[in-house]
């Protein structure tokens, strides 16, 4: 039997949430619906999404590639959906956007891919650069909206803000490394290792001060601005990380698996979100960009 958007729905919420029951329980519906949704996609496409743990379920590699695939087909339905309420097509103008490095490739894709979509009409500009130069910017007017790390805003009462994603830092390890079998890694037993180093702004900032304020200095194996970098360093075992959820994949490029663990004690939060200035009210263009970004984020997380 072929899969329906109901499957889909169903197969998504149990990825984003990490188990049968959390999932049974933001859908308001019973797990065992969750359960059988899930046999049935497995079933229809002949792999296996999920391999189911003792803590709940662990995405595969095939789950993870289809995960992808389930949010577009259910994005692109409510975008349909939306565009004949709205008569969308007759919608015209522009929207100026600016993003940070870090932001780009995790939720705003998603976000420019539906809104163009939604509204065909309606230019789309945007410029990547650092957070504080696009504070610059949207207090000079140059941009409508800034979609970036809103904890670290230089000058939050300057603008109107919106967190649309809270996002934990979390230790990165490679695949059999020995902090792999804790369920949660003391910071004293992380700064022993040789540690990798996004060298983004908010990202380095944040690592930077956690460490200083445990006085302590880890040896810094490898300083990098890609994540990608990261990812494949960490899992070859050149070193660990300290990263947020927000741009976690389980999966180096060349193939290799990623682990993550809590580490104990007070890790800062990177909150993403919005910003636009205050005084300056939205356009109605604007506007909308907002609740779509809002929502493709936080399925993307």
């Amino acid at each position: 039997m072929a899969f329906t958007l109901r499957h889909l729905q169903f197969f998504v919420a149990a990825a984003e949430h990490g188990s049968i029951t959390n999932a049974a329980k933001a859908l308001a519906i019973s797990q065992s619906s969750v359960t059988e949704a899930i046999k049935a996609l497995e079933a229809d496409l002949s792999v296996t999404l999920f391999e189911r743990r003792a803590r709940g379920l662990e995405i595969t590699v095939a789950g993870h590639q289809f995960l992808r695939h389930a949010r577009k087909i259910r994005d692109d339905v409510s975008d349909a959906r939306r565009a004949f309420m709205m008569g969308a097509d007759a919608r015209e103008g522009e929207i100026r956007l600016g993003v940070t490095s870090l932001v780009a490739g995790y939720g705003l894709s998603d976000a420019l891919g539906r809104f163009r979509r939604t509204f065909p009409g309606i230019r789309i500009s945007a410029v990547e650069d650092t957070g504080e130069y696009l504070e610059h910017l949207l207090i000079g007017g140059e941009i409508d909206v800034a979609f970036l790390i809103v904890s670290k805003l230089h000058n939050r009462s300057a603008f109107e803000v919106e967190s649309i994603a809270a996002s934990a830092m979390r230790l990165w390890l490679p695949l059999g490394h020995p902090l792999a079998g804790e369920e949660a890694v003391s910071i004293e037993d992380v700064v022993r290792e040789p540690l990798i180093m996004l060298s983004v702004e908010e990202i380095e900032e944040s690592t930077q001060t956690l460490l200083l304020s445990l006085g302590a200095r880890p040896e810094v194996a490898f300083r990098t601005r890609s994540v990608e970098a990261v990812r494949s360093l960490v899992a070859t075992g050149m070193g660990v990380a300290i990263l947020p959820d927000l741009i976690y994949r389980p999966w180096s490029l060349e193939g290799d698996r990623i682990e993550i663990r809590d580490v104990s004690g007070d890790l800062p939060t990177v909150q993403v979100g919005m910003a636009w200035r205050r005084g300056a009210p939205l356009s109605a263009n604007a506007r909308d960009f907002v609740r779509l970004a809002r929502s493709s984020f936080q399925a993307g997380t």
